[in-house]
């Protein structure tokens, strides 16, 4: 512990078990760092941080306002608090407001080794800020890193991160052994092993609770569901009231899957009914999500197994897709099947007389029912947690003595250049491995069962999971460190760097919703030879802060940067929350023959919401906006609950939504104080101009985003015909993506389209699995509002003098014309658009021709009679061969003037700025009476 405070950056390192996150603090705190200044501790989950914050305030018998948390939307912070738990993001944000942390005394990073995205540019950052605060020698800064399986050559060998190599200490706090038993074999089925092993456990082996470790929310439970089944729980003290179950109770309803269960239980005849009844069903399941524009009037949370959970039946098929030779997912039916399970188990009498207390852990779960595994089970009941890796680290569940670790993990892989992203079920690390092994040596000797091969373990396992920052898309943090002042991200010291193609993919985007913008700087080499260097740098625009200022994803922020015209931000703000929270909406079957009726109901509804007109082509998010809107008003009635399980509406996330609707309503208000904005619970639907602006705005923030559909005429065989009838093309992918099964827009399949999404999925097609690439969040689009709203994306093939030619827009103080315009890699033609036109050369010729007219400035209008040169003579191919027009374009080019805004901003530098160009079209006997009277402002 000395050697902690000692030195400024520590890295601690072993298998340390959480008894660190408490000791660590209750030491800082005791040896004065609670009066220099707070301390601050970072994990990279919600969960963690508040079951971390409300464990140390327990041990360190401190009341809850002296160690405190912070998460995205919730704390409990005051100005008494010492010790403050909090997610990494909210760090990042606090750094920001104020880059030195002058309120801290001390940053410990927790789970260091789960190299998020937030983490690793918080160790770059804390890297300078220590030594910018040693420097100036007040209240120096002390970081401590702390990890149990950190790859610590990261820290140690990266000279970029440290310039002296900071100490690393192992400490070794775990209690107790734990056993590890590798299967002899790997199976594929992870699933039904697991479910046996757990079996085993109960009936065989002393008391002690299991953790199973499964890839996703369905696998979860499923087990759970199987689990409860086998081994019926008894009733918790705390679970009745009145003498009834409450919804909380551990036993869920009958479904369709547990009469399924049943039948495999009672044999192989029973399995042929049930298969049978199966092949004569429809299977249908599914994961529903779900005037003009202005453009120059202007995290989230650590990501988790939360997104994974979201695509786990992405290729969920109806009854169209049935007909596309698509099969229904088996998974749930297949988890047990090939044998009379309680025969060979012997656990007739067991399952009565041993009761097991089954509870589901995985992020998407409300936070109260997240809690109940710290709770102690019922009188005589074993209690088992079925969780994803949420329960992986930080997390200490009491009792538990079993782990069985299926070994697998969902991996988001992201592709760099289409920006597609897939989840596939792959390994875990074995740092990874033996975190889940340490959950069961906590409170006793413990064993971890995995359900691989140590071969498999050795050959196949990679020592360390890749840094998050290496493996998706790192836009809003390119941004924020622009806004950081950061100009040169690639020169930042990450721990370790992502890739340059990722670094420039993010600017690319980020100068495509033009959050930045490419600054030509020239520098002069030293020597003294005169000699010069030019070099292309991005900087962060005026937008991009604005952007910046909201804590959503940068092409939600501009989003919101532009809503205020026509009175669209209650509606944008409302949407941007929607589309920020992961799966507002439960699960509906997309069929007549789906055998839930709530599930019925809740399609109709959505089809209602949906609506005709612009609002069916607002798309998926009007049913987001409806469904918010709907849910606000039912809560402002003290109804909330009832109406979300009425609708199939997820409670947490309108909870969420409310939560960020707050928080984005704040942020507008401390920018923009005439606003006055309130999160109305009976904010009136948007009118059917408001709707069209609507799609406007999110072609706008989802430019990179578009698809057309995929014309009859590139469909070569007509066989295909039905199979592609729902693709679309992707401008940077050659094959065709589909819509997603869920989407409002599938029977109508408008021409053009952006989406929120594009995933990619494995599907069966017969005995066969091919993969196949959905795209979801659709909205409707028109094709000639690309060139206009989203140019950079449209390549400019030609201005057109028809139907009618380029004209100056005083209004505006802009020049528009119609344009032909194509897009896509393969240049998709796009109808005649009427945009403001490229600024080029040709933009100079038309602002010159409409100077010498005088439509620009009405004082030059009497002169035009009497120019050298007729304006129309500006646009003639020889034009540039005329000296004096010559001489006129290329001062208005190397000035950039493309509309009269800039000619005034010039004339106030320099009052004589274009008076000798435009002497040159005049006699000279004009020459003095223009010179007295120079400059012709409006």
């Amino acid at each position: 512990m000395e050697t902690i405070s000692e030195n400024q950056i520590t890295i601690l390192a072993g298998e340390t078990g959480s008894g660190k996150t408490t000791q660590i603090p209750q030491f800082l705190y005791e040896a004065g760092y609670g009066e220099r200044g707070l301390i601050g501790i970072t994990e990279p989950r919600r969960v963690a941080a508040i079951s971390m914050s409300k464990r140390v305030a327990h041990e360190m018998n401190l009341p809850t306002d002296v160690v405190s948390y912070l998460i995205r939307y919730e704390g409990n912070v005051t100005d008494r608090t010492k010790i403050k738990f909090m997610t990494d993001g909210v760090l990042l944000k606090e750094i920001e407001v104020d880059f030195l942390l002058s309120k801290y005394s001390c940053v410990i990073l927790d789970e260091a080794h789960e190299r998020s995205v937030y983490t690793d540019i918080l160790m770059g950052l804390l890297s300078r800020i220590v030594r910018l605060r040693a420097k100036r020698g007040t209240n120096p800064l002390r970081l401590i890193i702390m990890s149990a399986t950190l790859r610590v050559c990261d820290f140690t060998e990266n000279r970029k991160l440290f310039l002296d190599t900071p100490p690393v200490i192992n400490i070794d706090s775990r209690q107790y052994p734990v056993t590890v038993h590798f299967s002899k074999t790997t199976p594929a089925d992870y699933l039904r092993e697991a479910f046996l092993k757990t079996v085993k456990i109960h009936t065989r082996l002393p008391e002690g609770g299991i953790l199973i470790f499964l890839t996703g929310q369905k696998e979860v439970n499923t087990m759970v569901r199987k689990l409860r089944k086998m081994f019926p729980p008894v009733k918790s003290t705390d679970e009745t009231v009145d003498g009834k179950r409450t919804p909380d109770a551990a036993t869920d309803d009958r479904t369709e899957e547990d009469e399924e269960f049943d039948n495999i239980l009672r044999g192989k005849k029973a399995r042929k009914k049930a298969s049978s009844t199966k092949k004569r069903k429809n299977p249908s399941v599914t994961i529903p999500r779900l005037p003009q524009i202005d453009l120059d009037a202007y995290e989230l949370p650590h990501a988790d197994d939360t997104e994974a959970d979201l695509h786990e039946d992405d290729h969920s098929s109806d009854s169209e897709l049935d007909e596309d030779g698509l099969d229904g997912d088996d998974d749930e039916a297949n988890l047990l099947d090939g044998g009379d399970l309680a025969e060979d188990l012997g656990i007739s009498e067991l399952k009565r007389n041993q009761p097991l207390w089954v509870l589901p852990l995985y992020s998407m779960l409300p936070p109260d029912k997240q809690q109940r595994i710290f709770k102690p089970p019922p009188e005589g009941s074993r209690l088992c947690v079925v969780a994803t890796n949420v329960a992986e680290t930080s997390l200490t569940i009491p009792d538990i003595k079993y782990v069985v670790d299926s070994g697998r993990q969902k991996t988001k892989l992201y592709d760099k250049t289409t920006g597609v992203t897939a989840f596939v079920v792959t390994f875990t690390s074995k740092a990874s491995a033996n975190q889940r092994a340490g959950r069961a040596g906590r409170v006793a000797p413990g064993h971890c069962y995995r359900l691989y091969s140590s071969a498999v373990f050795n050959d196949e396992f990679v020592d360390f999971a890749p840094p998050e920052v290496q493996q998706k898309p790192v836009d809003g943090l390119v941004l924020q460190m622009k806004c950081m002042g950061i100009d040169k991200v690639v020169n930042f010291p990450f721990p370790s760097p992502p890739d340059r193609e990722q670094l420039v993919g993010a600017e690319q985007r980020l100068l495509q919703l033009e959050a930045l913008e490419e600054i030509t700087t020239r520098t002069t080499l030293k020597g003294g030879t005169g000699e010069s260097r030019t070099q292309t740098i991005t900087r962060v625009t005026e937008l991009g802060r604005t952007m910046a200022a909201f804590p959503v994803a940068p092409r939600f922020g501009k989003i919101l940067a532009l809503s205020h015209q026509h009175a669209l931000l209650p509606y944008a703000i409302c949407l941007v929350a929607a589309l920020s929270v992961q799966e507002v909406l439960e699960e509906v079957g997309l069929t007549e023959d789906d055998a839930s009726e709530s599930s019925k109901l809740w399609r109709q509804k959505r089809k209602a919401w949906a609506g005709t007109g612009e609002s069916l082509l607002l798309g998926d998010p009007m049913i987001l906006l409806k469904a918010v809107g709907a849910a606000e008003h039912a809560n402002s009635k003290g109804n909330l609950e009832a109406f979300c399980t009425e609708n199939g509406i997820r409670l947490k996330a309108i909870k969420e939504i409310r939560k960020l609707r707050v928080q984005l309503t704040n942020e507008v208000n401390a920018n923009l104080r005439e606003m006055s904005l309130t999160v109305d619970p009976d904010m009136p639907p948007p009118t059917v101009t408001q709707m069209r602006l609507l799609r406007q705005l999110l072609l706008i923030g989802m430019s990179d985003r578009i698809a057309r559909k995929l014309p009859e005429s590139e469909i070569k065989l007509k066989a295909d015909i039905r199979r592609l009838r729902h693709a679309y093309n992707l401008p940077m992918i050659d094959e065709p993506v589909f819509l997603h099964a869920a989407s409002v827009l599938r029977k109508d399949l408008p021409e053009w389209v952006c989406f929120q999404e594009a995933f990619e999925t494995t599907v069966s097609i017969g005995e066969a699995a091919q993969s196949k690439t959905f795209i979801r969040g659709i909205t409707a689009i028109e094709p000639e509002w690309l060139p206009k709203f989203v140019p950079n994306v449209c390549n400019i093939v030609d201005v057109l003098d028809e139907p009618q030619p380029p004209t100056y827009n005083a209004t505006n103080d802009t020049i528009e014309c119609y344009v032909k315009a194509t897009i896509g890699k393969t240049s998709w033609p796009l109808p005649a658009s009427l945009v403001e036109m490229p600024r080029n050369m040709l933009r100079c010729k038309h602002l010159l021709k409409f100077f010498l007219s005088g439509s620009m400035f009405k004082k030059l209008k009497p002169f035009r009679k009497s120019l050298l040169s007729s304006p129309d003579s500006v646009l003639k191919q020889y034009s540039c061969s005329i000296p004096r027009i010559d001489a006129a374009l290329k001062v208005l080019l190397a000035n950039e003037v493309y509309n009269a805004a800039r000619f005034s901003e010039l004339w106030n530098v320099d009052s004589k700025f274009f008076l000798q160009e435009y002497q040159e079209f005049l006699p000279v006997s004009c020459h003095d009476d223009i010179a007295r009277w120079w400059p012709p402002k409006k």
